[in-house]
């Protein structure tokens, strides 16, 4: 078995959780056999959004397919 990973930043205005659930969904729809999520940074951008923006940065793993 072998895995890679790859760092996501899911964006939300509700809440961290609802942030890496964003990242962690776009996963799932665009990776295959992701295996798991670790929580790396969260973060509020503020500069250029109306209101907060919750930001967390996430590296997931995912096995490789076999070279079959």
């Amino acid at each position: 078995m072998v895995f890679k990973k790859v760092t996501l930043i899911g964006r939300s205005e509700e809440s961290f959780d609802d942030a890496a659930d964003d990242a962690i969904d776009r996963a799932n729809d665009t990776l295959d056999n992701v295996c798991w999520v670790e929580v790396d940074e969260l973060g509020v951008e503020i500069a250029s959004v109306e209101d907060r923006e919750y930001q967390a940065e996430v590296t997931v793993a995912f096995e490789l397919h076999d070279g079959e």
